[in-house]
């Protein structure tokens, strides 16, 4: 059973932002806390599993939040062209994870069906719930299942070999964190299922949720999919740059071989080994 690579490639930041942003009813709520925002790449020899899309400068005009790098920049360093790009596993649908879809036109998706229901159902009539999502990446992922490049998933499955996907909900009704096989053990990249290491291990809640029981009830599982809690990625967070080594290019660190530094606030004992 051969190992994964996995890198977190960033492509983006939002350094204005406060813990309220970050934490509901925080004790230090007008505090700095900045945000950065990773693709990940899955490799296996020539195979590449790509999870998350980031979003483009279409996009980021739209909202009024620059990317350093359009995310096919950004992807350059793996040698791996936008349309040789085969696999990609969508955490979720919002607009910085599935807002490159259309980049990678080739790609076949792999998407809880929880989540194409939550994001092209009723409860897209609410402002607050529809505000992360953007209605053409919703439709490039249509377009992907009336092609015949969509799998829809539920709950647990399997991708390859080593890959496998696990709903959380929470954030979004749909998302999905990704157990990954390294060298270092089992490691589960939480995207949204944890932004920050505090959300996991201190339960902080984001402010951005559609149902707050299934997201602290994610952070439980996301703790039991690794084999140690060191393992666990959170999705957002600028310590991720800090704690694991950077590799190939500047924006580019790799987690497979695990963390080279301690990482602030995590627990000890409870870890797997499975």
């Amino acid at each position: 059973m051969s190992a994964w690579e996995v890198y977190a490639v960033k492509y983006a930041d939002r350094n204005a932002r406060t813990r309220a942003d970050s934490f509901i009813l925080d004790d230090a709520h007008d505090a700095p806390h900045a945000m950065d925002y990773f693709i990940w790449v899955l490799r296996q020899g020539a195979r590449v599993i790509l999870v998350d899309t980031g979003y483009d400068a279409v996009e980021a005009a739209a909202r009024g939040r620059p990317i350093r790098l359009d995310p096919r920049e950004a992807l350059k360093p793996f040698d791996v062209a936008p349309e040789d790009v085969s696999e990609i596993i969508v955490t979720h649908l919002h607009y910085d994870h599935a807002g490159g879809l259309a980049l990678f036109p080739n790609a076949h998706l792999h998407l809880q069906e929880a989540e194409m229901a939550f994001a092209t159902g009723p409860c897209m009539c609410c402002d607050t719930l529809r505000a992360p999502f953007t209605g053409e990446h919703v439709c490039e992922a249509v377009r992907r299942l009336y092609a015949g490049k969509l799998t829809f998933h539920a709950h647990d499955a399997e991708i390859a070999d080593g890959v496998t996907v696990h709903r959380s909900g929470g954030h979004s009704m749909g998302l999905q964190a990704v157990r990954v096989r390294t060298r270092a053990g089992w490691m589960g990249l939480a995207s949204d299922g944890a932004q920050y290491y505090e959300n996991i291990w201190a339960r902080k809640r984001f402010p951005i949720v559609a149902d707050q029981g299934d997201m602290l009830r994610g952070f439980d599982r996301l703790a039991r999919l690794a084999s140690r809690p060191e393992l666990v990625v959170p999705g957002h967070d600028p310590l991720v740059r800090e704690v694991f080594e950077r590799a190939m290019a500047d924006h580019i660190f790799r987690l497979d071989i695990g963390p080279v530094r301690d990482i602030p606030g995590l627990p000890s004992g409870g870890s797997r080994t499975d």
